[in-house]
C-alpha cells in the first residue's frame, strides 16, 4: 500500500510539474505574442508616416501636372483670343476707315 501511495504521490508531483511547465510555456508564448504585436504596431506607426509622405508626394505631383496642363491650355486659349482679337481689329479698322471715307454707307 505504501508503494501504491508513493506512486500516486510521484504521479501527482509529475502532473504538477507538467502543469507548471505548461503555465510557464503559456506565459512565455503570451509575452512573445505581446512583444511581437508591439513590434508590429511600431513598424506600422513608422510605416504610416512613410505611406502618408508618399501619398502627399504623389498628390503634389498630380497637382503640379494638373496646374501645368491648365497653364498650357490657358496659354493656348490666350494666344487664340489674341489672334482673333488682332484679326477683328484689322476688320474694325477697315470698317472705320470705310465709314470715315464714305459717310453715305453708314
Amino acid at each position: 500500500m505504501d508503494n501504491t501511495l508513493q506512486r500516486l504521490l510521484d504521479a501527482e508531483s509529475a502532473a504538477e510539474k507538467l502543469v507548471e511547465d505548461a503555465r510557464a510555456k503559456r506565459a512565455a508564448i503570451t509575452r512573445q505574442a505581446v512583444e511581437e504585436s508591439r513590434r508590429a504596431e511600431r513598424r506600422f506607426t513608422d510605416r504610416a508616416s512613410e505611406i502618408h509622405d508618399s501619398f502627399l508626394g504623389k498628390a503634389r505631383e498630380r497637382a503640379d501636372q494638373s496646374i501645368a496642363e491648365l497653364q498650357r491650355r490657358y496659354d493656348e486659349r490666350t494666344n487664340e483670343l489674341r489672334k482673333a482679337a488682332s484679326a477683328r481689329e484689322e476688320d474694325a479698322v477697315e470698317a472705320l476707315f470705310e465709314a470715315l471715307t464714305d459717310p453715305d454707307e453708314v
